[in-house]
């Protein structure tokens, strides 16, 4: 009888879970399943000689399928939290990157029965046709891991770009994001590895993630900087908000006709459109097409008309732009909102950014998805345009101040991740403790040379973080951007020379703050000017990589640095084999 009765209050349980919390409990179970699993398993096999497995490398290709399969069947935030995973992944194991590579593929869709019901929610009971009208696409054309886009045109003629969120994140998100809180506190706590202390700062940001009016203030607030900024307005581009069809879960915007990212080929071949033309939308141009939609195209959930005449009869035309000029005002934008404005976008992959072709022939970068951002104060924002500028010169005192400042214990590795190459104006300590760690590992077993390597990976990492307290959280989120920006360029071919960009923009803003005494300012427009000749040594660097890039001989700077990257992370057991956006 008691075996009846915890079978008949388990199986009530899962139900009342699953129909009133979205199976928020049963995920958040099996996360401590899995996690416990995990935790055990490296802790009994990660040694020089596993008890369970054969090598360390089998060791994380088990727990990286037994993670991927997790996120997989949770799917939702988790999705949200492995691609933010993902753009870190190359401080971990291959099996790790190869799982997390896969992070960036498309989110299964709602249907449009729950896609209804959520619109009817937000909007106090109303159906979908009296909020936007009857012509709107049953199908959407995006879908990600919290929402998904429909096309839709107001009777007013507006063509809008209607995001809603997905039925399930409400009731899921938080236990989801508490079941992250407590997963990051044991492995911090089991691991002898600081990260909980940036844990509340990185949920927070999850969180803001999945209102839409914030998504909303944050698109109005970049569309006003960029009006503001003389060397950005004519190059970049911010889809309006309209704020009376935009709620905490449902959010309107005007529909961008643009060319992807990632779609090289079609930004780089030849203009087939009038000469004297954009593409359609750019720079108030209108859009063109049908007005109307059938009965029939509205029930088959497609009615947007396509408007790719510029591609020409066979459809192998495309902008005629340079990829040197698109990166260019990437590299500006985002330069500009970490050194001038400090506040950044932190979700810039190849998904999230629109080309278009000004009528001049010039390219137009679309910006959207502004749901995550953080928002640098003042004195950190000098700071950070200090740390750059000593990068690039070699000012080792001021890196070593700064970097301190904030915390970390080792000035040589945070450069280096933060240019993404070896920083080589450091104090030479840690290469000198890897080329002792080597010489050292030669005589030893190949297994125990490999845990070794491991265990001081773990040792930089938390000389990174160092002391929690002063570690500005800030960094988590600006080293995204950082990387994907450097994985687009990457991408790209590497046509800009992203590193003398970057710092470029740093040392002018340090000229350009208006909080500084007139002096101040005097003496580093002073330095401005004599950065402006250090960075042609950059330049150098740049063009060398080029040249080998036409002979054939290299794949580009992004490439080289990558490649000089890998050579000092293998001495710490990392293997850099990954590509920013496989998957």
């Amino acid at each position: 009888m008691r075996l009846l009765y915890i079978s008949v209050g388990g199986v009530t349980l899962y139900l009342i879970d699953r129909n009133f919390y979205s199976s928020a409990i049963t995920r958040s179970l099996y996360t401590f399943r899995a996690g416990l699993l995990t935790a055990l398993d490296y802790k009994l096999n990660f040694r020089a000689h596993p008890w369970t497995v054969n090598s360390i490398e089998e060791l994380h290709a088990r727990n990286a399928e037994r993670l991927a399969v997790l996120l997989r069947e949770n799917g939702g935030l988790y999705l949200k939290i492995g691609q933010a995973i993902a753009m870190q992944s190359a401080v971990l194991p291959p099996a790790f990157q190869a799982m997390f590579s896969r992070m960036f593929d498309d989110a299964p869709q709602n249907d449009w029965d729950t896609v209804r019901r959520v619109i009817s929610e937000e909007f106090g009971g109303r159906e979908v046709e009296q909020v936007f009208g009857d012509v709107i696409e049953r199908k959407a054309r995006a879908s990600a891991s919290v929402a998904q886009v429909h096309w839709c045109r107001l009777p007013d003629g507006r063509e809008v770009a209607v995001k809603v969120q997905k039925e399930e994140i409400a009731s899921q998100v938080g236990w989801d994001l508490w079941t992250f809180k407590v997963v990051t506190w044991i492995y911090s706590k089991w691991f002898d590895i600081p990260f909980y202390s940036l844990v509340p700062y990185i949920t927070e940001r999850l969180m803001l993630e999945t209102d839409f009016e914030n998504e909303a203030d944050n698109a109005e607030r970049m569309a006003e900087l960029v009006a503001g900024e003389s060397r950005l307005r004519d190059r970049v581009y911010i889809p309006k908000v309209y704020r009376e069809l935009t709620t905490k879960r449902v959010m309107t915007a005007e529909w961008i006709e643009g060319v992807r990212l990632w779609d090289k080929s079609a930004i780089t071949n030849p203009w087939l459109g009038p000469r004297s033309s954009g593409t359609p939308g750019a720079h108030g141009a209108p859009l063109d097409g049908p007005t109307d939609a059938s009965h029939e195209q509205i029930a088959s959930g497609q009615v947007k008309p396509e408007r790719n005449g510029w591609q020409g009869l066979d459809g192998k035309g495309g902008l005629g732009l340079r990829l040197k000029d698109v990166m260019t005002s990437m590299v500006d934008l985002f330069s500009a909102q970490m050194f001038l404005w400090g506040w950044v976008h932190c979700d810039p992959h190849p998904g999230n950014i629109f080309i278009r072709r000004l009528p001049g022939g010039k390219p137009e970068l679309v910006l959207i998805d502004h749901g995550l951002y953080i928002h640098m104060d003042p004195n950190f924002r000098h700071q950070y345009a200090r740390f750059w500028k000593a990068l690039l010169t070699f000012d080792n005192a001021t890196l070593k101040d700064v970097v301190q400042s904030w915390g970390i214990n080792n000035a040589d590795i945070f450069a280096s991740a933060t240019l993404m190459r070896p920083y080589m104006g450091g104090n030479k300590q840690t290469s000198e403790e890897i080329r002792k760690l080597s010489s050292n590992e030669s005589k030893k077993a190949q297994q125990e040379r490999a845990y070794e390597a491991q265990q001081k990976m773990r040792k930089g990492i938390k000389e990174i973080l160092g002391d929690g307290k002063q570690w500005p959280q800030e960094l988590i989120f600006i080293g995204r951007n950082l990387r994907i920006v450097q994985g687009n360029n990457q991408f790209l071919g590497s046509p800009v020379n992203r590193i003398k960009i970057t710092g470029f923009w740093a040392s002018r803003a340090l000229v350009e703050n208006r909080h500084l005494r007139w002096n101040q300012r005097l003496a580093n427009w002073g330095s401005h000017l004599i950065f402006r000749t250090v960075l042609f040594t950059s330049d150098v660097v740049f063009w060398f990589s080029k040249i080998r890039q036409w002979l054939g001989r290299g794949r580009g700077m992004e490439d080289d640095l990558e490649e000089s990257m890998k050579g000092m992370a293998k001495e710490f057991g990392v293997e850099l084999n990954h590509g920013v956006f496989e998957g």
